[in-house]
């Protein structure tokens, strides 16, 4: 099992955010099951979080995560998914970006590790999700 992982995902890690240790814990797991994968927009995401490029691949490593470019495949569903979202109306609160990292999930993974913002639902219906389990006390 195939999981992409979103700049959400990883950067609730990276800045020590409240969810952080449920992220983890759920990479984790899915680490156990199979591969761990970001593609060129996540890592261009998560650059600026990063004094030097090699941190970035150091804590990628430490996580088990690797590098994975985007297919023209993937590349051709987002910008057809994006075109359908701005013909239904959607405002350009939602770019590109985040379809891309969709299709890329979609196209080349067996599921996407992120918090959904209410496009991925609509636009990348068949596309599972993984988010972690958050406990509260």
């Amino acid at each position: 099992m195939k999981t992409a992982i979103d700049s959400s995902a990883l950067l609730a890690i990276f800045n020590d955010e409240p969810d952080a240790r449920a992220w983890v814990r759920c990479l984790i797991e899915a680490r156990r099951e199979g591969q761990l994968v970001i593609c060129d927009v996540v890592y261009a995401e998560l650059a600026p979080a990063f004094a030097a490029e090699t941190n970035l691949q150091e804590a990628l490593a430490k996580l088990g995560v690797s590098f994975e470019s985007l297919t023209p495949a993937a590349a051709w569903q987002a910008g057809s998914s994006f075109r359908a979202y701005r013909n239904a109306g959607g405002p350009r609160e939602q770019l590109i970006p985040d379809f891309l990292v969709a299709a890329h999930a979609l196209v080349q993974a067996d599921r996407l590790a992120a918090s959904d913002r209410g496009y991925l639902r609509r636009y990348f219906s068949a596309l599972p999700l993984l988010q972690p389990v958050i406990e509260t006390h």
